[in-house]
């Protein structure tokens, strides 16, 4: 099992556009977040009362570069650094010399980050700051020195660098503007993509609802709906056949049911928590008409999930508690204290600035929030492509989860507005603190058992507050999973991969790290778990419908819907 406790080199499958920690931040530019502001100078104070550790570290490095200049240096790249792979790092004496002088230099500038020993809210401002400029001088990213520019134009006679240039303009044209991760055109929508055969069976001003064919002769009563969040499509949920979770949900028996959310525009500025809200009761309503039961499990995961915990509070005060089977909660904060940057730079003027900024246009950009997720893991998703796409002027590669993640949507002015506020205040940790269509939100009367689950690597929903925020549900059979993976590989994770697991456990400990010392650890994926968690709540087996929706839920066209394709 992956140490939990740190966070390993993030691989493509573990990409997802940021959701609500990143409401704030996503209204201003990069450059913007770069500029100096009261966390560098606190910085610089810091370390000028300590001017024998910082002697010690220029002394230090200009020590090494002097080795490094006459060729005795032993420093070599770590050995999951992959940028400097090309033997030519190695085996070019001006190539190695700039390779080691810049990675003693970015280890200075590391060791000089700890000395200022800030508080978390200015490290983590200025680790965003140090991460980015740091990533972005490695020489790697240079094409007048890197080999593999060279290489390429060799190669092509110097089509490589038309191509680049290409690229590059046509990704600074328009938002985000990072390198493309993956060309538009490679994924088709319920061809390649979120092909679960099914249908719509409810199509409101605001969602649609798609009821999944049945895969087995025989299906658990109790139906399963799922909430996506909303800011990127549901079908994360239903990626690709064999790794897609709908499918695998509809193999084990279960009834599945998923909200597709509609992509708003400027006239839907005013779709706020309440609108969400009542969505999932009015989706909730037709699946229980429809499979013909008195409850159901909810599956929500990001902001989808903040939105469904709320709801089932208000279910809970108005003496309807007992609809909600099971709530699921994956990678979802409901406890944003010390939540990581995004976090870290929410303050009462920013908040104000961001729901001004989404107010004027009527909804915030999927695209600009995108722009913010991209900088937060620089080598990854900025400047691995930077080197792929303009530097060797070729195409990325075609993935699917890197699809969907370029498959953004906007978010209502008054939904962003709501959760920017609930973020700064820190709102559902306060019993009555917020509202939900009506009611007070008090998470503790949530008494439905709960299953929680967190990705050990998860940049965006930290593991650690989505425990805490486990720890808020009023939930007498309380399970948390960690999965061995980030925000999206925790849940696309189907059987049969050899390198993932997992740590299991009741929500019994004040601490995550308590917890984690107390977990059960397992190999493989948590999907199965989760499955026998479901059948055993999930009522006897009945025979399968033999067709789809019900009386009032005629189907309406095939899934995956129409709002899915909406841009």
């Amino acid at each position: 099992m992956t140490n939990p406790t740190k966070s390993p080199t993030t691989s493509p499958d573990e990409l997802a556009a940021p959701l609500d920690l990143l409401l704030t931040s996503s209204t201003r530019g990069f450059f913007g977040r770069m500029l100096p502001n009261g966390a560098w100078a606190r910085s610089a104070v810091n370390l000028t009362k300590r001017q024998r550790t910082l002697a010690r570290r220029g002394t230090t490095l200009a020590r090494e570069l002097g080795t490094i200049a006459v060729g005795t240096c032993e420093r070599a790249p770590a050995r999951g650094d992959k940028r400097f792979v090309d033997p030519a790092w190695q085996g070019n004496p001006l190539l190695k010399r700039t390779m080691q002088a810049y990675l003693a230099a970015a280890e200075t500038a590391d060791k000089l980050f700890d000395d200022a020993q800030l508080d978390w809210r200015d490290a983590e401002k200025m680790r965003f700051v140090l991460d980015n400029i740091v990533e972005g001088l490695a020489p790697t990213n240079n094409p007048l020195i890197s080999p593999v520019g060279w290489k390429a134009m060799i190669d092509t006679g110097g089509l490589s660098a038309v191509h680049g240039l290409k690229a590059f303009a046509r990704d600074m044209l328009s938002q985000p503007r990072i390198p493309a991760m993956v060309d538009p055109d490679a994924f088709a929508v319920g061809e390649t993509v979120a092909t679960t055969k099914g249908a719509v069976v409810l199509q409101t001003r605001a969602f649609e609802l798609i009821h999944y064919a049945p895969q087995t002769p025989k299906v658990r009563s109790i139906p399963l709906l799922l909430i996506p969040p909303v800011i990127n499509k549901y079908y994360i949920m239903d990626i690709a056949p064999g790794r897609s979770m709908i499918e695998y949900f509809l193999q084990q028996g279960q009834q599945v049911f998923t909200i597709s959310w509609r992509n708003p525009q400027a006239r839907h500025r005013d779709w706020d928590v309440d609108t969400y809200g009542a969505a999932i009761v009015e989706a909730l309503d037709a699946v229980q008409k429809i499979a013909g039961t008195t409850s159901a499990h909810l599956l929500a995961t990001c902001s989808g999930g903040i939105l469904a915990a709320m709801t089932a509070a208000h279910l809970a005060e108005i003496g309807e508690g007992d609809r909600i089977a099971g709530l699921t909660l994956a990678v979802t904060v409901l406890d944003q204290n010390r939540a990581g940057f995004a976090s870290a730079a929410m303050s009462e003027r920013a908040a104000q600035a961001a729901i001004r900024a989404s107010r004027s246009k009527g909804y915030l950009d999927g695209r600009a929030m995108a722009e913010v997720f991209a900088w937060l893991r620089p080598t990854d998703l900025v400047w691995r492509y930077w080197v792929n796409n303009y530097v060797q002027g070729r195409s990325p590669a075609a993935f699917d989860v890197l699809f969907w993640n370029a498959d953004t949507t906007r978010m209502a002015a008054a939904l962003h507005r709501d959760l920017v506020l609930m973020g700064l205040r820190n709102a559902l940790t306060i019993p009555g603190a917020v509202s939900m269509l009506g009611t007070p939100v008090d998470l503790s009367k949530v008494t439905a058992d709960s299953y929680v689950i967190g990705g050990v690597a998860d940049h965006i929903s930290p593991w650690q507050a989505c425990y805490r925020s486990a720890r808020l549900l009023g939930s007498k059979d309380n399970r948390f999973v960690l999965s061995s993976s980030g925000h999206i590989a925790a849940l696309v994770n189907p059987p049969g991969n050899p390198r993932a697991s997992f740590r299991i456990g009741q929500v019994d400990q004040d601490t995550a790290e308590d917890w984690v010392q107390t977990a059960e650890q397992a190999t493989d994926s948590w999907w199965p778990d989760y499955v026998s968690w479901l059948a055993d709540r999930s009522g006897p087996e009945v025979d399968a419908p033999q067709t789809l929706g019900g009386p009032g839920y005629a189907p309406l066209a095939p899934a995956p819907g129409t709002y899915v394709h909406q841009n």
